[in-house]
């Protein structure tokens, strides 16, 4: 007989994020029909589709976000309320990002100009991304969490010129320049 660990049931929501997502209509892999672990270009059209590129390490950054968060809102929740909380609200953000009104928020006030969203593979791997950075932050204390959002930060800044804090900007208040900034490195 298999014992069901009650602290792993929250990741029960993951596959039902992705019956969602397959319902409104996206991709379960990407188009052109293969499945890689990593996409390095950000201006590939396989960014979004895989099972990881340089994005995911913004849905690392939310697991942390959301793991401090609810600790200061919700602490007297057990830890896997909170993790379903966090999943559930990173699941939103996925439906809400593969939406037509943020794809083409993205297409236009970024420099993602070929955008299509994300396959379901690729959303239920943020999905999950940010579970492993809730997790991670759970054990770290609060100064090496903190050192690690912002490595988390940095590393996609230099490589790609983006990363969670741009991405923010960019999609609430576009900056030309930063988008000229990005489009250079493209």
């Amino acid at each position: 007989m298999i014992r069901s660990r009650p602290g792993l049931r929250p990741l029960l929501l993951i596959p039902l994020a992705a019956a969602i997502l397959l319902a409104m209509g996206r991709p379960p892999i990407c188009t052109c029909g293969y499945v890689s672990l990593w996409v390095s270009s950000p201006a590939s059209a396989e960014t979004s589709q895989m099972l990881a590129d340089w994005y995911s390490m913004s849905h690392l950054i939310h697991g942390f976000l959301f793991f401090g968060l609810l600790w200061l809102v919700a602490r007297r929740l057990s830890l896997p309320t909170r993790l379903a909380i966090a999943i559930c609200i990173e699941a939103a953000w996925e439906f809400a990002e593969n939406s037509p009104w943020i794809i083409e928020r993205y297409r236009s006030a970024t420099a993602s100009v070929g955008y299509s969203g994300d396959s379901v593979l690729n959303s239920v791997s943020d999905i999950s991304m940010m579970a492993i950075g809730f997790l991670i932050a759970r054990r770290l204390p609060l100064w090496a969490s903190v050192a690690t959002v912002i490595t988390l930060e940095l590393i996609p800044l230099a490589a790609i010129r983006d990363n969670l804090t741009l991405n923010i900007i960019m999609l609430v208040h576009p900056i030309d320049a930063i988008r000229t900034w990005q489009a250079a490195a493209i």
